[in-house]
């Protein structure tokens, strides 16, 4: 059998639907909206397998981002699982009618020239401070373009604000999006980031001529 036939071989995972969440887990959407994210989902062929989030509050973290069709992936699951996930974007967007929708869309506003508003961490711990269910996505590499290393800030959110790291795969070899258990942190970043990049060998992005540094290092067995 050759590398690419393997590759596109079922992983096994176990499926993963909205109706076997955790009962703290952030929520939103509809019937409707569930049905539609899983015929999105059905239409590109992909599945959502893996650990099924249980926790209250968690930073979620996918990889690898290599191209705009990541992004198609990650919305359509978040509506085929009613998933409820913050992400950030800086707060000059908010302004006139786009604000609006990027508030009803759970973008968080992220002020960076302000002192008085704190710095991006500062920002996202005070976010968990003041919810009691709250997952906050961030992508660790921080570019589609074939980022030497990844980010370190969603590290540090966890560690600081004391929540795990829910980390997720986009595995276009398999077109499986692949959630895995939660990760909390030991406060050994070095060891911490090398474990969870791990769990990202062997994965087939989107886009290999993007491959982050860290991964492009972490080859199939």
């Amino acid at each position: 059998m050759t590398t690419d036939e393997l590759a596109r071989r079922p992983s096994g995972e176990p499926l993963i639907t909205a109706e076997n969440l955790g009962p703290e887990v952030p929520r939103r959407g509809t019937a409707f909206t569930q049905r539609l994210g899983l015929a999105w989902l059905r239409l590109m062929g992909w599945k959502v397998t893996g650990t099924p989030p249980t926790l209250p509050k968690a930073i979620f973290i996918g990889a690898p981002h290599t191209s705009n069709r990541d992004g198609l992936v990650a919305a359509a699951t978040i509506l085929a699982l009613r998933l409820r996930i913050t992400v950030m974007a800086k707060a000059e967007l908010f302004k006139g009618p786009i604000g609006s929708f990027f508030r009803w869309a759970d973008v968080m506003p992220v002020y960076r020239s302000s002192a008085q508003r704190g710095g991006q961490v500062e920002q996202v711990i005070e976010r968990f401070r003041q919810n009691e269910n709250i997952y906050i996505g961030i992508a660790p590499e921080g570019t589609r373009h074939a980022s030497e290393k990844w980010k370190t800030g969603f590290y540090h959110m966890a560690v600081k604000a004391g929540v795990p790291i829910l980390p997720f795969i986009l595995d276009f070899g398999r077109k499986e999006l692949r959630m895995t258990p939660a990760f909390y942190p030991t406060g050994d970043m070095e060891a911490d980031m090398a474990e969870l990049i791990s769990r990202y060998k062997g994965v087939i992005p989107a886009d290999p001529s993007r491959l982050s540094g860290p991964l492009r290092e972490n080859p199939p067995s």
